[in-house]
Formats: structure tokens, C-alpha cells, sequence
């Protein structure tokens, strides 16, 4: 039996791709995300990459296997957005069992995350917004080449329709929240009925647009001088799926509203043809979404256990927008409406 002990995940993906200690000019940690281990390595010869690893087998909820493989799909799909400020796969390996383990090596994007950077006092904000627009826009173009769902097929296959799809991701954060006894607002059965008797309007979702749904400020990165600051990277493509556009209206404008956030509409006008149209569908399945972000963030305080003063917050800040969303659902599925247009329709 040898006696040899395998090196650091960082180390050992490094080793991989013929990168020793003496050609690193530096390396960081960087904080910000839940899940990966993140390391940005700087070359001697100038090359700029940040590496992810997962962590060893943890609690995690049932979504969450293999999320590099949503990482790798996303930035190679925004590739053929044309202009997307997304990083580009240097390597990639997404079997755990591997010499390496499972490991991301992307390039650089330059910024700071947008919540980090000073932009209204400058008058940056309503052009970002609008900059912004046009970028996400770009990457809904994208039509999944297999179908609907997560690229790393956690539920089994890709679905054949949109409604099938977004409803075992829904089952799954369901059966999160009964295996680790989560706090919800709502019974589980309650949830699940409200979200069921909505879903037709999924339907009216046929394209499988390649959607981000992690588009919070940390996952924006803003460069340049104030005054003339401008979008340099979207990153953190893990949460990935190919659905409908109208998904990533919640993470861009969490606990609030995109029908108020004119600027980026307007660049998403301009990027995608024409103005995103708030019919009765897209307003209900737009309340899906929420739904089910927010039982998202309220199910994985568990499995990570963040301790009682996290969860607490959490619980305080995320809770009531569940109830709302879920309201909104409830509300339009007694209307029994279902209008094909809009956003991630066929139109």
C-alpha cells in the first residue's frame, strides 16, 4: 500500500494542468459564495484563473449534485451569446471519483461585485441597469440543445416540456424541506397544492432559454472609473438551468419588482426585439419563480447549518416574500388564465 497522501484539491488541479508552485505569482481565496471553494491563481506568464472545487460530501439539498456541470454549461453557452461578460473554461473535470476530484478552471473577469462598488452617487446605476439588460437578454438567445431542467440531470433526464421540468424542481425543494424538517410558512402540502394548480401556465413555455438564476449583485461584477463604470463579468453560473426566461427577473430584482426597474427593461428591449409584455402568465409564472427561490433560501439554512442567529434573519428577510408569492400564485390559479406571450414564450 503506498504511503503517498494526495495534495489539496487546489494543488492537485494545479498539478493537472502542469502548473508547479514556481509558476504562480499569487493566489487568493475569494468569499462571497455558499457552496465551491473559489481560488483566483495569477501566472507568472500573466494568466488570470479562478479554480473551483467542491466540497468533500455534505448535507446539501437534492439540486445541488454536480453543480459544476450547470457551471461549465453555462459559460460555454454564454460563449455563443455574442458578448456576454461571462469567463471562459480553461479545464473542467466533473467527476468526484477523479485523480483531481471534481474542479472549474475559468478565466478571470476584471471588478467587484456590484454590491461592493459605490454607483448611484456617480450616476452609474440607471446605464448599468440598462447594460445590464441588454447582456441578460443575450444570454436568454440561447436555446438548450436537449430540453428542460438542470444540464446535471439531478432529477433524472432533461424534460421534454417546461411544466415537467420546473415541477420536479419544485417536488425536489419540497422533499428538501421535509427531510430536514425546514421552517415554512405554509405546511408542505399546502405549498405543493398552490404551486400545482398554477402550473398550466407553464405550458405556455417552449423554448428552453438558457437562464442564470443567480443574478444577485455578488454575481455582477462592475469595473471602471465612477462616472464611466461599466458590467465586466456575470459569474457563478452553478444555479443554472435551461427554462424560461422570465426566471431570471427574480434574482435581479430580489424582494422587489421588475415591472419597476425601467432601466434594465429597456436594455432588455433592445438586446432581445422587443418589450417584455406582462400578461397574466408571465405575472403568475413569474410568482412560481419566487416561490421557489425563496423556498430555496428558507430550506438551505438547514443542511448548511448557519446557526440559529442566520437562519433567523434569513427567516425574517425571506418569509414574507414567500407569502407573498405564494399569495400571487394562489390568486392567479383560481383564474384558470393562460396567455401565450411574452418572455419565454414562443413569441
Amino acid at each position: 500500500m503506498s504511503g503517498h497522501v494526495p495534495g489539496p484539491p487546489l494543488t492537485r488541479v494545479l498539478d493537472a494542468l502542469g502548473v508547479g508552485e514556481r509558476d504562480i505569482a499569487s493566489r487568493a481565496t475569494l468569499t462571497g459564495g455558499t457552496y465551491n471553494t473559489v481560488t483566483r491563481v495569477t501566472l507568472t506568464d500573466g494568466r488570470d484563473w479562478v479554480v473551483k472545487t467542491p466540497p468533500p460530501h455534505t448535507a446539501a439539498l437534492r439540486y445541488e449534485r454536480d453543480l459544476l456541470v450547470n457551471e461549465v454549461a453555462f459559460y460555454t453557452a454564454a460563449a455563443q451569446s455574442g458578448g456576454a461578460a461571462a469567463p471562459r473554461v480553461v479545464r473542467s473535470e466533473p467527476d468526484p471519483a477523479s485523480p483531481t476530484g471534481a474542479y472549474l478552471v475559468m478565466t478571470a473577469r476584471p471588478g467587484r461585485p456590484w454590491h461592493e462598488v459605490g454607483t448611484a452617487g456617480a450616476g452609474d446605476e440607471p446605464r448599468l441597469r440598462a447594460e445590464l439588460g441588454e447582456a441578460v437578454g443575450r444570454l436568454h438567445s440561447v436555446t438548450g440543445p436537449a430540453g428542460f431542467g438542470y444540464p446535471a440531470e439531478p432529477f433524472g433526464p432533461l424534460a421534454a416540456t417546461w411544466r415537467a421540468a420546473f415541477t420536479a424542481m419544485t417536488e425536489a425543494v419540497l422533499a428538501d424541506a421535509e427531510t430536514y424538517r425546514a421552517r415554512l410558512p405554509y405546511p408542505v402540502g399546502h405549498i405543493r397544492t398552490v404551486l400545482a394548480d398554477a402550473a398550466h401556465v407553464l405550458d405556455d413555455v417552449t423554448r428552453p432559454a438558457l437562464v442564470h438564476f443567480d443574478l444577485w449583485p455578488g454575481n455582477l461584477l462592475v469595473t471602471g472609473d465612477p462616472g464611466a463604470r461599466t458590467i465586466g463579468g456575470i459569474i457563478d453560473g452553478e444555479r443554472m438551468f435551461w427554462g424560461d426566461p422570465v426566471a431570471d427577473f427574480v434574482s435581479l430584482a430580489l424582494f422587489a419588482d421588475i415591472e419597476r426597474d425601467g432601466d434594465f427593461l429597456d436594455g432588455y428591449a433592445r438586446s432581445t426585439g422587443g418589450a417584455v409584455e406582462f400578461t397574466d402568465s408571465l405575472r403568475t409564472r413569474y410568482a412560481l419563480y419566487r416561490s421557489y427561490l425563496y423556498l430555496i433560501m428558507l430550506v438551505e439554512t438547514v443542511p448548511r447549518a448557519v446557526g440559529p442567529e442566520a437562519a433567523e434573519e434569513t427567516w425574517e428577510s425571506v418569509a414574507p416574500h414567500l407569502v407573498d408569492a405564494l399569495d400571487a400564485v394562489r390568486k392567479s390559479g383560481t383564474t384558470g388564465v393562460s396567455c401565450r406571450t411574452g418572455a419565454g414564450s414562443d413569441g
